[in-house]
């Protein structure tokens, strides 16, 4: 019993001390909105889908002391693979930058050090939603703020080992979760 009490009070104290972050990262977009359905303007061309495909306009502040860059993926985790499905992965944007306009992938106007990674389509860059007909598929957008200014990547990596470096880095995230359905 006594042991019980000196552990609750010291993990109590050392709750206490941790300072909270006067801010947190914040992502907003003009393009989606949080559990709203993506428009024609997110969704694939192809695959039976019929849309622009075009990456959705993303902006974002708060980041924590100590970030040198920042990645943004686009995630569909109802995706029937066992694995979930990438749309976008994009790592290597510097800390200076806080924004990316929409349609950004296809326009090439990410800044130069940005890496666009193959998304689960085949293609490197956005690829929008398109979900099996009936089935309504969550499409988590999240920018990352990351303590590391480049992230050490092989040519072609995964999506999987992308997102392992990313939260290996991660000082911070946020997220906004759209749907689709068709």
């Amino acid at each position: 019993m006594l042991n019980k009490c000196i552990t609750t009070r010291f993990l109590l104290s050392t709750t206490l001390i941790v300072p909270l972050s006067a801010q947190a990262l914040e992502l907003t977009s003009t393009t989606l909105s949080e559990g709203e359905k993506l428009t024609d303007l997110h969704v694939f061309e192809g695959f039976g889908c019929e849309g622009e495909n075009r990456s959705p306009q993303l902006s974002w502040t708060g980041a924590p002391e100590g970030t040198e860059s920042f990645a943004i993926t686009v995630y569909d985790p109802d995706a029937p693979t066992g694995s979930g499905w990438w749309h976008w992965n994009v790592v290597n944007i510097p800390a200076s930058v806080t924004a990316v306009e929409q349609n950004a992938s296809r326009e090439n106007s990410l800044p130069e050090s940005a890496l666009e990674i193959r998304n689960d389509y085949g293609a490197v860059g956005f690829g929008g939603a398109c979900p099996p007909p009936d089935e309504v598929h969550r499409y988590i957008v999240t920018v990352y703020a990351l303590g590391t200014e480049r992230l050490d990547l092989p040519e072609n990596p995964s999506n999987a080992l992308v997102g392992f470096m990313i939260r290996a880095n991660m000082l911070d995230s946020d997220s906004i979760t759209a749907v689709y359905h068709r």
